[in-house]
């Protein structure tokens, strides 16, 4: 075998081995940092539909109740969870993976009431005062989702609607009944913002990032390869294959090819100029026995 052969099996042997310990060191960091920047969407979305809330709140609801058409038929684009919600499902066209919902224990439109996993999240908010953020896992029929939660509180402009029947607008009432979203208190937490994503998400963006790092990897792997065969082969192989075609010709006892040149200082230099000074001492010794 080759001398060049033997070295690109050992150098095979060692990167393939390199390789292998670095992707599964990398894979684990990749798929916490896929994690986590699923997470930081996740915190970028719902800091953008808490804007839709208070821009609703503070401009669009002032703007919608003095017309005659919020006296007569309830708009709902004056409710800040409806502003979020729908915004939200725009913002969904870019980002199919994510959903968000105002989940909400005694809501006043029933498709923001909590589900029963939901209801858990804002209890544990109600129960660890202090808390303004969840993160979590659970199961789906689709398979595991990652969710990151934030409290929602009743603030005083929602009581405006929220605190009894007879103080909520009569429009509200004759589109939602007074049967559902009243009876909140002052800074009570009534419900929770949900951004949930499947975990495949993650996990398909780490599966990306680690096929990329390994072509990248390899693609640089055989192409210092290449280099240091080259070099390999200008330096060391073609010097010791000349020494070598030299060595048979003189152990057949032919004198006539010229002489290596030496440059250099060094082992294959070292061994040239040895091996030059050994054919000289051999030539003067043949002579000297003719």
């Amino acid at each position: 075998m080759k001398l060049i052969v033997k070295f690109n099996l050992i150098l095979g042997f060692v990167f393939a081995a390199g390789l292998g310990i670095a992707a599964l060191t990398s894979y684990r960091f990749l798929r916490h940092d896929a994690r986590e920047a699923v997470l930081q969407q996740a915190r970028l979305m719902m800091e953008a539909m808490r804007s839709a809330r208070d821009y609703t709140t503070r401009q669009i609801k002032p703007l919608l109740e003095t017309q005659q058409e919020h006296q007569r038929t309830f708009l709902p684009q004056t409710v800040p969870a409806f502003a979020a919600t729908e915004s939200f499902n725009y913002l969904r066209a870019t980002y199919p993976d994510y959903a968000y919902k105002e989940a909400t224990l005694n809501p006043t439109n029933l498709r923001d009431r909590a589900a029963d996993w939901e209801a858990d999240v804002i209890n544990n908010f109600r129960n660890r005062e202090g808390s303004t953020e969840l993160v979590g896992e659970r199961d789906t029929p689709t398979g595991r989702a990652l969710f990151l939660a934030r409290p929602i509180r009743a603030l005083p402009p929602c009581l405006e609607c929220h605190d009894r029947p007879k103080l909520a607008p009569a429009a509200m009432i004759r589109r939602y009944g007074s049967a559902n979203g009243f009876g909140w208190q002052k800074n009570e937490i009534i419900g929770a913002q949900i951004v949930s994503v499947p975990e495949a998400l993650p996990v398909r963006m780490a599966d990306q990032a680690f096929r990329s790092f390994v072509w990248s990897v390899g693609g640089v792997f055989l192409a210092c390869l290449v280099l240091l065969d080259i070099a390999l082969l200008l330096m060391v192989v073609r010097p010791l294959m000349r020494l070598s075609a030299l060595a048979d010709q003189i152990s057949l006892g032919k004198f006539d090819d010229p002489e290596i040149p030496v440059h250099g200082s060094d082992e294959i230099a070292t061994l040239s100029a040895s091996f030059t000074r050994m054919r000289r001492s051999l030539e003067r010794a043949m002579k000297l026995l003719e």
